[in-house]
């Protein structure tokens, strides 16, 4: 097995016993770089960083891809966007000051939809990313190249923030592992906002172990960010246990409704009685809210994204366009030939929607009333864990999709984050984990959710699943 195939705690012992060094590992993976990814396009901006003997010496010199949201100090970080051209930031992110100092290994920032905005890695300005498995299938969407570069074995590991399923969904798509943290487990310092009530860093790797490991890293409170939450953080490899006799999982039934795809839907049960062998209880719950969901979630993200992306015109950094006639006067003109030129369709699109939602005779009806079923939805999960210690559900309702197959149909697109949205309302922790392949050679993707700051018991259920079933050890040959 080449060394970019391997897992990072499979590096990590080789790096113990002797037999594998840091420069290896990092000289193996830019060669696939070079190789592949002119194919999958994982990568928005490549580095070539020195490897320093701080990096060498590190208790963790890993190579990890970064999602191009996350602030590198000194380099280009843009969310993929043309607004952002040039820009590269006067300080790191929390998270990436955490890899700093564990000795991790920067590959460079990997591909996104423009601000996050999307299901498919396709609204990038720096072009479209594709699956590993099948090139002429999305990678999902919005951390696409951050699966794509694991799945590709691009990255041993990889960061990607989640907002709505933007780590879980394409985990899901690519066959790997990716966790969506409880809100505030993870500092947002440094992340470019999306949806600031909803935004979240998390891991995106191979296995259970690696998700365990890289949480590790980058969990903790962090005084720059107000939201972040002041807790204790566990060492997350402890879960690893493989026993979940007397574990009790909710089934909820508002997720195995017409409409999802027969495959999915045979390996998630699969899952679930695979499960049952090794002594986990199951129950049947109500999520009554489900379905006012993805609604909700479109008002209040896209209210937020409208927000925070007020402050992109031209003035202080990135792009500026000068109109070619004077309309109005000449620093408006510019505001808006900036942003014109600038936002691609569905940043626009997501931008209008959000203004509409927050404007003057239009709140309460709808950001407001968004707001109180935010919190019927939240209600709904915390009823639920009364009963149960997590939930287990499908990651997305179909296989990754054809590129070019829901461009043109924005809801059918926001459609394919239908499981994983809730989630992110109710601010809980899910993971998602490969579980099948479609007859096509798809993966397919078992979602599990959690209590809040209960991430351990989702590694616990994950990693005896994994442990018991061979979907993970699966490679993509291109």
């Amino acid at each position: 097995m080449k060394l970019n195939e391997l897992t990072a705690h499979e590096i990590l012992q080789g790096f113990q016993a002797k037999t594998i060094t840091p420069d290896s590992v990092y000289q193996c993976l830019q060669e696939t770089i070079q190789n592949k990814d002119k194919k999958i396009h994982a990568y928005a901006h490549s580095a070539d960083p020195a490897i320093t003997p701080k990096a060498m010496d590190g208790k963790y010199p890993i190579p990890i891809a970064i999602k191009d949201n996350i602030c590198i100090k000194d380099y280009l970080t843009t969310c993929s966007s043309r607004i952002l051209e040039g820009f590269r930031p006067p300080y790191d992110a929390t998270v990436i000051t955490k890899l700093k100092d564990s000795g991790s290994i920067i590959l460079g920032h990997a591909n996104m939809d423009e601000f996050a905005f999307g299901s498919s890695t396709e609204s990038s300005y720096y072009g479209v990313t594709r699956n590993p498995w099948n090139l002429d299938c999305v990678p999902g969407g919005s951390s696409g190249g951050s699966a794509a570069a694991v799945a590709a074995h691009e990255a041993i590991w990889a960061l990607g923030s989640d907002t709505g399923g933007s780590i879980r969904q394409p985990a899901s798509f690519c066959g790997v592992v990716g966790l969506k943290p409880t809100y505030g487990r993870v500092s947002r310092y440094g992340l470019i906002a999306f949806a600031s009530s909803l935004d979240q860093i998390g891991p995106i790797t191979k296995d259970v172990e690696d998700c365990a490991l890289l949480l590790n890293l980058i969990a903790g409170h962090d005084e720059k960010d107000s939201t972040s939450a002041n807790l204790p953080v566990p060492d997350f490899t402890r879960a690893l246990t493989k026993d979940v006799k007397n574990i009790k999982i909710g089934i909820p039934k508002e997720y195995f409704i017409d409409g999802m795809d027969a495959e999915v839907k045979d390996s998630v049960l699969a899952a679930i009685e695979h499960l049952k062998g090794h002594g986990a209880q199951f129950i049947d719950i109500s999520l009554p809210h489900t379905e006012y969901a993805v609604a909700t979630y479109y008002i209040l993200a896209t209210a937020e994204a409208s927000s925070n992306l007020a402050r992109y015109d031209g003035v202080q950094y990135g792009l500026r366009c000068q109109p070619q006639q004077q309309r109005r006067t000449p620093i408006i003109d510019m505001y808006e030939e900036t942003r014109d030129q600038g936002f691609g369709a569905e940043a626009k699109r997501r931008i209008m929607l959000g203004t509409y939602a927050l404007s003057s005779g239009y709140y309460d009806a709808y950001y407001l009333k968004a707001q109180k079923v935010r919190t019927l939805i939240k209600k709904d999960f915390d009823e639920a864990f009364r009963s149960c210690d997590a939930i287990i559900t499908p990651t997305a309702p179909t296989t990754a999709f054809k590129i070019g197959e829901k461009t043109s149909d924005p809801l059918s697109m926001y459609l394919s984050d239908i499981y994983t949205i809730s989630v992110n309302l109710a601010g809980i922790p899910a993971l998602s984990i490969p579980c099948g392949f479609s007859k096509n050679g798809l993966p397919i993707g078992l979602q599990i959710m959690g209590k809040p700051f209960d991430e351990e018991m989702l590694f616990r259920i994950a990693h005896t699943y994994e442990q018991g079933t061979e979907w993970h050890k699966r490679k993509v040959v291109l």
